[in-house]
């Protein structure tokens, strides 16, 4: 069995045509990060998935078991992601 996980160490809490998240997948992609999408629901009170592991029930939120950060924002997770995985890191 290999030691190389077969699933994607980010999880990226998201909805579909949702401006912010497409800004986060446009970082993750121009780094070329393997994530894995998890489409929540439209209503916000029925984002309790992303309640759980945010704290909040607003999306984007990213889990990054990698560094073991969890967090949400637009803003907040690209600044993470350039200063993590960008060239400069």
């Amino acid at each position: 069995m290999s030691t190389e996980a077969t699933d994607p160490n980010i999880t990226l809490y998201r909805l579909q045509a949702c401006p912010y998240c497409e800004r986060v997948v446009r970082k993750l992609q121009e780094y070329d990060l393997p994530y894995q999408s998890r489409f929540v629901e439209p209503m916000h009170s029925d984002r309790n998935v992303v309640k759980r592991i945010s704290g909040k029930r607003t999306v984007p939120a990213i889990v990054d078991e990698n560094t073991g950060v969890t967090m949400s924002e637009s803003a907040n997770i690209v600044d993470y992601l350039e200063g993590t995985y960008g060239e400069e890191s």
